[in-house]
């Protein structure tokens, strides 16, 4: 006699955890090697161009004796993280940022160069053929599609109201994407990460030679190196609220269904 059982799906689809592991890696090297690239010169501008004697919104400055970043005309001091810090031996050191957070851990533009260059053509590729993926197997259309009903504001105010008291799911959907999840994961899949790729393309002198447009669409090569580096920071801050709402909610059977797919049941047989 057998006993009868609840089919089941797998949770995550072979497509999207492979792209989130890769995409997770290819992040993490991105980020630390745009650091390094961004301490040979700590300044954003708005416009065509910029260089020391023209006016930045936002840089890291440094002394002998002090760190500080500003923002406008707001400044803020940084002194022992940011602009000046020590390094493992005790020296006081002025980049931007410290060894700790760039790749490689050593000043190096051209090596921050090269891994920036490499891992970005995988981030690249990885997540087009991700979003080709999803399109087929419909994960697109059925984990991220906004109803009209989840439109509603009422319906959004709720969801917000339940992430403020942990309540992130209701218990019969636990494996249904609440409204906020899926506005995240839309606006990074299919706006942020396109941005950074598109972005970085327009800081690219051969591509501006080539299709001067795209540099044009983000008012000039300064312009998209300052979205491209707001785009990274809205990045880093993602990642902040995601691991922090994974670890309110299950983090090691969440990461595992990750790692291995996980079941979710969809009914009797």
């Amino acid at each position: 006699m057998t006993v009868s059982q609840k089919p089941s799906l797998v949770r995550h689809r072979l497509p999207t955890r492979l792209w989130h592991w890769i995409n997770a890696l290819c992040l993490l090297v991105l980020v630390m090697s745009g650091l390094m690239i961004f301490n040979a010169h700590p300044r954003l501008y708005w416009g065509e161009y910029g260089a020391n004697d023209d006016y930045a919104w936002a840089a890291v400055g440094s002394s002998k004796t002090e760190g500080y970043v500003r923002l406008g005309e707001t400044r803020i001091d940084t002194t022992g993280f940011i602009g000046n810090w020590r390094d493992s031996e005790g020296r006081v050191q002025t980049w931007a940022f410290p060894g700790w957070a760039t790749i490689p851990s050593y000043y190096s533009l051209a090596d921050g160069r090269r891994w920036h260059f490499f891992f970005a053509w995988i981030f690249s590729l990885s997540l087009t053929f991700f979003i080709i993926a999803s399109l087929i197997n419909r994960h697109v259309q059925k984990d991220l599609h906004i109803t009209r009903s989840e439109w509603r504001p009422t319906h959004i105010w709720g969801d917000i109201k339940s992430h403020f008291r942990l309540r992130f799911h209701e218990p019969d959907s636990i494996y249904i994407y609440n409204i906020l999840q899926k506005f995240s994961y839309i606006g990074v899949i299919f706006i942020l990460l396109p941005l950074m790729i598109f972005t970085g393309l327009a800081m690219s002198p051969a591509m501006d030679a080539n299709w001067p447009w795209l540099t044009d669409m983000f008012g000039g090569r300064q312009s998209a190196r300052s979205i491209h580096f707001i785009g990274m920071f809205s990045i880093v801050l993602f990642f902040i609220v995601h691991m922090i709402l994974l670890l309110l909610s299950g983090p090691f059977k969440k990461t595992w269904a990750m790692i291995a797919g996980g079941k979710r049941e969809v009914g009797p047989e």
